[in-house]
C-alpha cells in the first residue's frame, strides 16, 4: 500500500475535519491535487476532502463540534468547514447525471469508485485517508502518476464533452506534471482536435485564468506546441505563434527570470488581454510589452523609465522575437538606468519656462542626459538652455 506523508496531511485542521467524519462512521479522503502533488513531492496548496456523508450531515457534524460550516455549494454537495483558521471544502461523493459542456447536474453517490469516475484525469482520481493510505479506485492513477502520464479517465471525448475547459486543463497539467520525453496520449489529442470549438462555451475569464496557470509552468513549450498543432492555440489566443517561446525560455534561464505568463503571451504575439478578461494591470502590462518590444529605446533608458524588471523582460522579448542571442552587458545597462536620477526638476526651469514650453524643455534635457549615458549634471544641462 502506498503511504503518503506531508505537513498538510498532519496539519491539525486537516486531521480534525477528517476525524470528525470518520468518527461518525463516514469515509473521508483527501482527494485530487493535494494527493497528486504530495506524491510528486511538489507544494500542496488547497486540501479538498471527499466523503460519503451528505452535505446536511457534514454541516451538522461540524456545528456540533464547534466548527464553522459554510454551505458554499451545498446543492452540489460542497460544504466549507473552517478548522484552526483554514477552510476545507468537503464534498459528498457525486456522479454526473447530465452535463452541458461546462456545468453538470449531479446526484450523490454511494461509493468512492463512482466519485472517481466523474473526475478528469487518472492522476487526479487519487484519494488518501487521514493516516496517509492512498486509494486508487480506478486502478490506473498511481501508475500514470509515477510515469507522469496524463490520461483522461476512460473515454477522452466523453470527458471533454462533459466540460470543455478540460482541453486547457489537459495542456496545463501536461506542462506541469507530464513527462516531456513520453509524448502525448494520441486518443486525447484526437478528441481535443475534434472538440476544439467547444471552448467557445467557456467564459473568457475562465480561459484567461487557465492560460495564465499553463504559461506559468517552468517549461510549457511542448504543451503550447501541441496546442498549436491541434488548433487550440489559435482558438484561445488568436494570432499567437509558438516559435519564439523556445528562445524566450532559454533567455529567461540565462537572465534568471521567473516564469511569467504575460511575458510569454507577449513573445507569442498575443497582446489582447481584454479578450481574456485579464485584470486591468495585466492588460496594461501586455500593452507596455507591445509598445516596447520593438528596439527603439535602449535598455538603460528602459530601466530608468520603467524599472529594472521591465527592462530585463524587454531584453529577453526582443532577442527571442528576433531569434537572436541576448546582447552583451545587459546587467550593466539595466543597473545604470535603474540607478540613475535625472538631476533637473521643473522648479529649476521656472519661471523662465511655463506651460507647454516647460514640458518641452524638460523633455529635451532628458534626451540630452540619456544620450550622455546619464552623465551630464544639472549645471551642464542647464547651460545648454543658455546656449540655445
Amino acid at each position: 500500500m502506498t503511504q503518503l506523508r506531508g505537513a498538510w496531511l498532519e496539519d491539525r485542521g486537516t486531521q480534525r475535519v477528517m476525524a470528525l467524519l470518520e468518527d461518525a462512521g463516514f469515509e473521508a479522503f483527501a482527494v485530487g491535487g493535494c494527493v497528486r502533488n504530495a506524491l510528486l513531492q511538489v507544494p500542496v496548496s488547497d486540501v479538498d476532502i471527499s466523503t460519503l456523508a451528505r452535505p446536511e450531515t457534514v454541516m451538522q457534524l461540524a456545528q456540533d463540534a464547534g466548527l464553522k460550516a459554510i454551505p458554499t455549494g451545498i446543492d452540489h454537495g460542497t460544504v466549507t468547514v473552517v478548522a484552526h483558521g483554514e477552510g476545507y471544502e468537503v464534498t459528498t461523493y457525486r456522479a454526473d447525471v447530465e452535463t452541458d459542456g461546462r456545468r453538470a447536474v449531479v446526484r450523490f453517490a454511494d461509493d468512492i469508485h463512482e466519485d472517481a469516475l466523474r473526475r478528469d484525469f487518472t492522476m487526479n482520481a487519487l484519494y488518501a485517508d487521514r493516516r496517509g493510505h492512498v486509494v486508487d479506485p480506478l486502478g490506473q492513477g498511481l501508475a500514470d502518476l509515477r510515469a507522469r502520464r496524463l490520461r483522461f479517465i476512460q473515454d477522452a471525448e466523453t470527458r471533454i464533452r462533459e466540460d470543455y475547459l478540460r482541453i486547457l486543463r489537459f495542456f496545463r497539467f501536461s506542462a506541469w506534471y507530464g513527462d516531456k520525453d513520453q509524448g502525448y496520449d494520441a486518443e486525447a489529442l484526437a478528441a481535443i482536435a475534434a472538440n476544439v470549438d467547444g471552448l467557445d462555451r467557456i467564459s473568457s475569464e475562465r480561459l484567461g485564468a487557465e492560460l495564465r496557470k499553463l504559461l506559468t509552468a517552468p517549461d510549457p513549450l511542448m504543451a503550447v506546441a501541441v496546442m498549436e498543432r491541434t488548433g487550440v492555440l489559435a482558438h484561445v489566443m488568436p494570432g499567437a505563434v509558438c516559435r519564439p517561446l523556445g528562445p524566450l525560455l532559454h533567455h529567461e534561464t540565462v537572465l534568471g527570470l521567473a516564469p511569467e505568463a504575460l511575458r510569454r503571451m507577449a513573445v507569442m504575439g498575443f497582446f489582447d488581454g481584454a479578450a481574456l478578461r485579464l485584470s486591468k494591470p495585466d492588460q496594461r502590462k501586455l500593452a507596455l510589452y507591445q509598445r516596447l518590444i520593438s528596439p527603439d529605446a535602449g535598455l538603460a533608458e528602459l530601466a530608468w523609465r520603467e524599472g529594472a524588471d521591465i527592462a530585463r523582460d524587454v531584453a529577453a522579448l526582443r532577442a527571442a522575437s528576433l531569434e537572436a542571442p541576448l546582447p552583451e552587458g545587459i546587467a550593466q545597462q539595466v543597473a545604470l538606468g535603474a540607478g540613475a536620477v535625472f538631476p533637473v526638476t521643473a522648479r529649476d526651469l521656472m519661471p523662465t519656462y511655463q506651460g507647454a514650453q516647460l514640458g518641452e524643455s524638460l523633455s529635451a534635457l532628458q534626451a540630452l542626459w540619456i544620450a550622455s549615458g546619464f552623465k551630464m549634471d544639472k549645471q551642464a544641462l542647464l547651460a545648454t538652455l543658455d546656449e540655445g
